[in-house]
């Protein structure tokens, strides 16, 4: 009704005025009063045209930009191809920068541009669910929500960048260097804190969407929750659920909720428990490659996460038995009271966060040899890599009966100071090899390396055309 609508924005606007939570101290951000959030069930037609300006105003304390199509335009060269950085069920997503000239508000930044798939799987309800909610919650493990954009059948969404991508694209798009385990530690506690500061609203939130890749990572391997499309808020006071159409990814959804619809934070809860799993065997939640028996994830690996003799089977073999042996078995029983079938033996997400804190805590990482990519520097390349290919052919064959007449005479003459005449006996094909490279640095264990340099040492920055990368497998 109109008159409920003017009472809604009226108290929203006041509730704004005074309230700036910090980001900066080591506790979960303070929250604001239930009465004060909006939410989607306070619309009466969220698919009004005039809904979009009764939230500008209703936000008006929220520091939410609002862009045109022009400027998204300009700031992601017209959606060029090479800023493309990824595409979801909501739509595809480019990499921007926002300088002063276009906002002198904001700090020039790096931003990443969600463009909403007219034709997708999510709609405007999913888009409009993310304003309201990062618009309004504000806290260091939830993506920034910066601003968005309503033009016409056009719904786009900016946020800030997150240098690292995603949990799932770090844990199993194979890169050379695999998670530490200290740094799959922490990324758990960042989305975990995430978790638990939403449900831990005066007017709980259910994300409703937990997997890896709606983690995201920062340079700094900080993990942020991001796409609240899904997200709804919980149950009142008075009530125990909600009962709702059942929506996630396959995988990842409480069994009560896939059955019954019956939605509670505990349901989150779970799908946290899938990714601590993922973390845990370097696993998919669903793999169809796999065998048979080990397609479901969950059902395969559960039963071994209270046995410390089948754990060890499970443990991603990527870790070369780096990790905390105590800290494994913690996180393993954590992990199988999360993923239980009854939500109320499940632990609550602040449990969840002390737990992991502690296994954070755990030094019993043994020293050993583990996989670590250093930058080297090339110091010399004798020959040019732009020869024509039919040139190269003749030259190697040109090359190889020299080799072979050398050989044989040296045959001849013996293998007196065959060490010596070795580098006069190679072939211009081989001098091709580069030249001796720069002295490895010193090899340390996982944790050494890990309390000196933190998470940066496991993706080192590489200059274009004068660095390779080389695996150092020793110590």
């Amino acid at each position: 009704m109109p008159s409920k609508k003017i009472q809604w924005k009226s108290f929203v606007l006041g509730c704004f005025k005074d309230k700036n939570p910090s980001l900066e101290t080591p506790k979960f951000v303070s929250k604001k009063t239930g009465s004060c959030r909006i939410s989607l069930s306070d619309l009466s037609d969220y698919s009004s045209p005039s809904v979009m300006s009764d939230l500008s105003n209703s936000l008006v304390g929220s520091n939410l930009h609002i862009f045109t199509c022009k400027e998204l335009k300009e700031i992601t060269n017209n959606f060029d191809k090479s800023n493309f950085l990824g595409e979801g069920g909501f739509g595809k997503v480019y990499k921007g920068f926002i300088d002063d000239k276009l906002r002198p508000t904001l700090v020039p930044q790096a931003v990443a541009v969600k463009a909403l798939n007219l034709d997708g799987k999510q709609g405007h309800r999913e888009w409009l669910a993310e304003v309201i909610f990062l618009g309004q919650l504000k806290h260091r493990n939830l993506v920034n929500l910066i601003g968005y954009c309503y033009e016409d059948e056009h719904r786009l969404l900016v946020y800030e960048y997150m240098e690292r991508g995603s949990l799932e694209e770090k844990l199993f798009k194979g890169y050379l260097a695999t998670l530490p385990w200290l740094t799959r530690i922490k990324i758990a506690i960042g989305a975990a804190k995430g978790l638990a500061f939403l449900h831990e609203e005066e007017k709980p939130v259910i994300y409703r969407d937990v997997k890896a890749s709606n983690i995201l990572l920062d340079a700094d391997y900080n993990a942020k929750l991001s796409d609240f499309g899904l997200a709804i808020d919980g149950p009142d006071k008075d009530q125990t659920h909600i009962t709702t159409r059942v929506m996630g990814t396959h995988g990842y959804a409480a069994p009560e909720y896939i059955n019954t619809g019956r939605l509670t934070t505990m349901s989150d809860v779970y799908s946290f428990g899938v990714v601590l799993l993922e973390l845990l065997t370097g696993k998919k939640s669903v793999d169809k490659k796999r065998t048979p028996r080990e397609q479901d994830l969950v059902e395969w690996a559960r039963p071994s996460l209270k046995d410390s003799h089948r754990l060890e089977r499970i443990i991603d073999s990527r870790l070369e038995d780096q990790y905390s042996i105590e800290g494994a078995r913690k996180l393993a029983m954590l992990t199988y009271q999360c993923l239980s079938h009854h939500d109320k033996s499940r632990p609550t997400m602040r449990t969840v966060v002390k737990t992991l804190e502690h296994v954070m805590k755990l030094n019993d990482i043994p020293i050993g040899h583990f996989v670590y990519v250093a930058p080297i520097e090339v110091t010399n390349i004798e020959v040019s890599l732009n020869v024509d290919k039919k040139g190269n052919e003749n030259e190697r064959d040109e090359n190889e009966i020299n080799k072979r007449v050398v050989k044989s005479k040296d045959e001849e003459k013996g293998e007196k100071n065959e060490k010596g005449h070795q580098s006069q006996r190679k072939s211009r094909s081989d001098r091709r090899r580069v030249k001796p490279l720069m002295k490895s640095r010193s090899v340390h264990s996982d944790t050494a390396l890990y309390k000196t340099l933190g998470t940066s040492l496991y993706s080192p920055k590489q200059s274009e055309d004068k660095q390779q990368e080389v695996n150092i497998c020793q110590y």
